[in-house]
């Protein structure tokens, strides 16, 4: 297993030192909105934003950022030069995407074992997963929802290396997690969890108002948790995908719900 480790690190390393060759100058747009980090101090420096990954490869917004600030914008040069930031060098950062739709990411300690111990890819594809996934806490995760219940979307990483025939479950599982991604929360600013159906339903019971309508069935997305089992007892695999399909529904009725009536 460690000999494993070792490759992996190695896979991971080589593959990484790859990926942040990135020199590409930015031109200024004329429409140009301008987003902003936070940095370790706590200031607020805005400027141009360029989030790193895309549909295809979500995760890399969890791991580093592209900005140059206001300052350092220079109008007189064609294009602009960016530093790359990664969640040792700031706390958060706004930017907008292709579709100018602000994006907000935070810096969180999370290790994402349910991704790290799913090695589905099986072999040493799936054992590059797992180090991808077990070794990475600090990183950015996106916010969804804010407010007493603060919610995040957080991405597992797949694997960097496949071969003959786990190329193709690789592929898939990549696609999966590149379509699944986990909902994570912190409530009150305390400890941060794997956001489920059956966790919904506690940590709204502080306030009347929606445990009340939970009690009342009025919050749709909280019903779905009628679970099949087999004759051994255990979950069928397809209504665990149902019910864990259902999150992003919890997040926006009842999470928003309760931040926005609950105090």
């Amino acid at each position: 297993m460690k000999k494993v480790l070792l490759l992996s690190l190695f896979t991971l390393t080589s593959f990484n030192a790859y990926a942040q060759e990135d020199n590409t100058d930015y031109e200024l747009r004329t429409d140009e909105k301008y987003g902003y980090i936070i940095d370790k101090g706590g200031k607020k420096v805005e400027g141009i934003v360029r989030l790193n990954g895309d549909a295809m490869n979500p995760w890399s917004n969890q791991k580093k950022v592209k900005f140059v600030a206001v300052s350092d914008i220079d109008k007189s040069k064609k294009k602009q030069k960016f530093k790359t930031l990664d969640p040792d060098d700031i706390k958060e950062y706004v930017a907008f995407d292709e579709n100018n739709e602000e994006r907000h990411f935070e810096m969180i300690k999370y290790t994402n074992t349910k991704e790290g111990f799913n090695t589905a890819t099986g072999g040493l594809s799936g054992n590059i997963k797992a180090f991808n996934n077990l070794t990475k806490s600090n990183q950015f995760a996106e916010v969804v929802q804010d407010g007493k219940i603060k919610v995040y979307k957080l991405y597992g990483y797949p694997t960097t290396f496949s071969a003959g025939g786990q190329i193709e479950v690789a592929e898939k599982e990549t696609e999966r997690m590149r379509n699944s991604p986990s909902y994570i929360y912190s409530k009150k600013g305390g400890k941060i969890e794997e956001l489920t159906l059956a966790k919904a339903k506690i940590i709204i019971a502080d306030c009347s108002y929606a445990k009340g309508k939970l009690t009342s069935g009025s919050y749709a997305s909280l019903k779905n948790d009628e679970k099949k089992r087999s004759g051994l007892g255990r979950l069928i695999k397809s209504q665990i995908d149902d019910v864990m399909s259902n999150v992003p529904e919890i997040v926006e009725e009842v999470i928003t719900d309760y931040n926005e009536n609950c105090n």
